[in-house]
């Protein structure tokens, strides 16, 4: 099932390319992220699924194609526009990411700080955190510190944070990975929660299966540095493409 032709795309990447010497890791990689969609990216360890989320948020540059965010091309933005565009950008980090030496309220404050000229938010950083951990369900922690929170406590607070610019755009990053079963499926909801509250398009990268299972609007498949294949879950699990199989055997 593909989206209508007249939902609008949010981000874009085009034929995106990226070597490492003879290590061809992305050979013209493409995908489309539609308004309100939940789009997840599933590839095996080593398929270029980091590169491409690297790229993305420009830690790394591609070395050909174009990525467009909001029909931007970020490849050619200078600084000050790239800043702009990201407040519309929520990311998780793989593992949370949290600044260890500071509180939640800290860890949730440091974005808006980076960010103030353009939000105009003195004076409603305080009510903007408290709202962030709420959508969470961690308003009582404000004031602990990472080491005194669970694995999955972390990831939560890992979310308020990339959710309070209340970003357009969320790019999750294995978002379930090192989560026992029950805090995954506790995550997994809380991102449908939050796609359903705000309206956002999200970029998920995972190999949990079952993750993609939940959440997916659509999916694709990353193999040999291409978009190899892309549609519903079921679409997918009932090919009988061997590349495609290998995704969904339990």
């Amino acid at each position: 099932m593909k989206p209508k032709k007249n939902i609008t795309s949010v981000l874009e990447i085009k034929d995106l390319r990226k070597n490492f010497g003879d290590n061809h890791v992305l050979n013209g990689f493409s995908l489309q992220l539609f308004e309100g969609e939940n789009l997840v990216v599933m590839g095996k360890s080593g398929s270029g699924k980091s590169v491409m989320i690297k790229c993305l948020v420009g830690l790394m540059q591609a070395d050909s194609g174009s990525i467009r965010i909001k029909g931007q091309d970020i490849t050619i933005l200078g600084q000050i526009e790239l800043d702009l565009l990201r407040t519309e950008i929520g990311f998780l980090f793989q593992g949370s990411a949290l600044y260890d030496s500071m509180t939640v309220r800290e860890n949730l404050e440091f974005p808006l700080r980076r960010h103030k000229d353009k939000l105009n938010m003195t004076g409603h950083t305080e009510a903007l955190v408290i709202e962030a951990l709420q959508n969470v369900g961690l308003a009582h922690a404000i004031d602990l510190m990472p080491s005194e929170l669970s694995g999955g406590m972390q990831r939560r607070v890992a979310l308020a944070r990339a959710l309070i610019l209340k970003p357009k755009i969320i790019l999750y990053d294995e978002p379930t990975t090192g989560l026992d079963p029950i805090t995954s499926k506790e995550i997994i909801e809380l991102m449908r929660s939050i796609q359903k509250k705000y309206g956002t398009s999200s970029l998920i990268i995972t190999h949990d299966v079952d993750c993609a299972r939940v959440i997916s609007n659509r999916i694709i498949l990353l193999v040999d540095g291409i978009n190899y294949a892309e549609g519903t879950y079921h679409e997918l699990s009932q090919s009988n493409d061997p590349q495609v199989k290998a995704f969904f055997k339990h």
